[in-house]
């Protein structure tokens, strides 16, 4: 018997889960189990979220990411070790996931959500998690757009400071669009647009100690491991709520 084929043999999904019960009950636990969850983006943020939601007790996952992991993502991103340098994140984040689960179902979009792919991406879909980067705009935009073409709800849990800033864009109500009201805009009004719509108040500025390391121009700014583990926590219950 292979290593992999023990730890199948000793995982048990309602033992290994039992420990939820009480802050869920078992008839949504196992809602839970047979939801499906799309994550596109799966650094700071979606990748943290595939993770919890992952020890919640959801076991299937559409997950969609192209870029690789690099020495910049250490301080935040719960896939970024050492040895997984230079590894797709994609790659490296389903190996995690089936770790934690080894019956989970996986479907990997490793070019990233494309107009082409975007479909299939949300084939079978109970919930989309949006862990796309902040300045991946048009990709979101596009993801928000077929969500609510399809009626699948469609959840944002944005980290900003150390805090955490959440949106679930229903299909029967507001859409992205009418929310954000970015359409005919420069990029930059629309990253503007952007962070206003998630943050109105800007409460981070207060504490925010070196502004410069903000640039929407050059598509920066500083994220925390604290912030991203908020998000997949406020995350981890609102998708229970959504799903419920």
């Amino acid at each position: 018997m292979t290593s992999s084929s023990k730890l199948n043999s000793v995982f048990d999904y309602g033992a290994a889960y039992s420990r939820n019960i009480g802050w869920v009950t078992l008839y949504e636990q196992q809602t839970l189990r047979k939801a499906r969850i799309a994550i596109a983006g799966l650094g700071g943020v979606g990748g943290a979220h595939l993770l919890t939601l992952s020890r919640l007790g959801i076991s299937a996952f559409n997950i969609a990411d192209f870029d690789d992991f690099d020495v910049h993502n250490i301080n935040r991103q719960a896939g970024a070790f050492m040895p997984y340098m230079g590894q797709p994140k994609i790659d490296t984040m389903a190996r995690l996931a089936r770790d934690i689960n080894p019956e989970i179902d996986l479907r990997l979009f490793a070019q990233g959500v494309q107009p082409d792919n975007v479909d299939e991406f949300l084939r079978d879909v109970d919930v989309y998690v949006d862990g796309l980067d902040f300045f991946a705009l048009p990709a979101r935009r596009m993801v928000f757009a077929k969500c609510h073409e399809k009626g699948i709800p469609a959840l944002t849990a944005a980290p900003l400071g150390m805090g955490v800033a959440f949106l679930y864009i229903s299909p029967t109500g507001m859409s992205f669009e009418d929310y954000f009201k970015v359409e005919g805009h420069e990029p930059q009004e629309q990253y503007a647009r952007f962070i206003a719509g998630l943050s109105p108040a800007m409460l981070n500025r207060d504490y925010l100690v070196a502004p410069e390391a903000v640039n929407f121009k050059e598509k920066r700014g500083p994220s925390t491991i604290m912030a991203c583990d908020l998000c997949a926590g406020v995350m981890g219950t609102s998708v229970l709520k959504v799903l419920a």
